[in-house]
């Protein structure tokens, strides 16, 4: 066998590992994505059923849970691909603010004794340490498929292939729907 044919097949079969290589960093970056998206419709699909409950046992913090409407409001509405600075600082604000609310409930021992509560309280904290763990698992994906486009020489396959760094996720147009929180305050 010629040289240059055995030289043609190493490249072509470098390129091709290459290649699976970095379908499988951006397909990894999309399924970390749609995981942090689960997670996060299943927080905003919480919270009015948490600030519902509360609100009957909670009258004087209303301001607390307006704020929280509010801002995943926003949160739902936000776009990490436009503006991923925004974005994170929004839902930081939101974090810190169901923090605020969760010390909040403690001061009503009624509130905290109540079953539902009690449930909905525990859904929110498992739904924010699933969100923990899926924006972790998204960033390492990111930090993979990054890498793989910015070295060499599979940078070179990503450029060929159009392959480009990861795209921050966007949520579907019909989970942005916001809810109206004067429908809890009345």
């Amino acid at each position: 066998m010629p040289i240059s044919l055995i030289f043609l097949l190493i490249v072509l079969a470098v390129f091709y590992f290459l290649y699976i290589s970095l379908i499988k960093k951006k397909n990894k970056v999309k399924e970390a994505s749609s995981g942090i998206e689960v997670q996060l419709k299943k927080r905003y699909d919480l919270i009015p059923n948490l600030l519902q409950t509360a609100s009957k046992f909670m009258e004087h913090e209303k301001f607390l849970m307006e704020e929280i409407t509010k801002l995943r409001t926003e949160a739902m509405n936000g776009s990490f691909s436009n503006n991923p600075e925004q974005a994170a600082k929004i839902e930081n604000a939101l974090s810190n603010k169901l923090k605020e609310f969760n010390i909040s409930v403690e001061n009503y021992p009624d509130l905290k004794s109540n079953q539902t509560m009690v449930q909905a309280m525990d859904s929110m904290k498992d739904v924010e340490e699933h969100i923990a763990a899926a924006r972790r698992f998204y960033n390492a994906a990111v930090n993979d498929l990054n890498n793989a486009v910015e070295i060499f020489p599979s940078s070179i396959i990503a450029g060929l292939l159009g392959i480009k760094q990861a795209v921050f996720f966007d949520a579907p147009e019909n989970e942005k729907q916001s809810i109206n929180a004067g429908d809890f305050f009345k």
